[in-house]
């Protein structure tokens, strides 16, 4: 079974910085790809950062330049550096992964992390 457990996430103040973990386990063949979203309440959720298998990144606009998506196969866990925050960062951080097992090597399926929050004060 595979499970997503998040950590990292905290109290800080505007211009601080945190830095998120997404640890991986279960029976995995492979991390297609690693993302962050977040969801702050009232709003939808947003599409933080990607990276792919090939260590291809992608960010929201609102991050670019801030935060930086990072993975480590070998310990299957992805990581959000986040730089220089911002109040307008408080939300709901969540991790999630396109994964495919050793039982199932051809089939990709989407996994949630529980989420951890992330509050940015002023």
């Amino acid at each position: 079974q595979v499970q997503l457990v998040e950590s990292g996430g905290g109290l800080v103040q505007a211009g601080e910085s945190l830095r998120l973990s997404c640890a991986a386990s279960g029976s995995i063949f492979n991390i297609i790809t690693m993302g962050w979203y977040r969801q702050a309440p009232g709003k939808q959720r947003e599409l933080v950062a990607t990276i792919t298998s090939g260590g291809n990144t992608n960010y929201a606009d609102s991050v670019k330049g801030r935060f930086t998506v990072s993975r480590d196969d070998a310990k299957k866990t992805g990581s959000l550096q986040m730089n220089s925050l911002k109040p307008e960062d408080t939300a709901v951080y969540i991790c999630n992964a396109v994964i495919t097992t050793w039982s199932n090597q051809k089939r990709q399926r989407l996994y949630w992390g529980q989420g951890t929050q992330v509050t940015v004060s002023s």
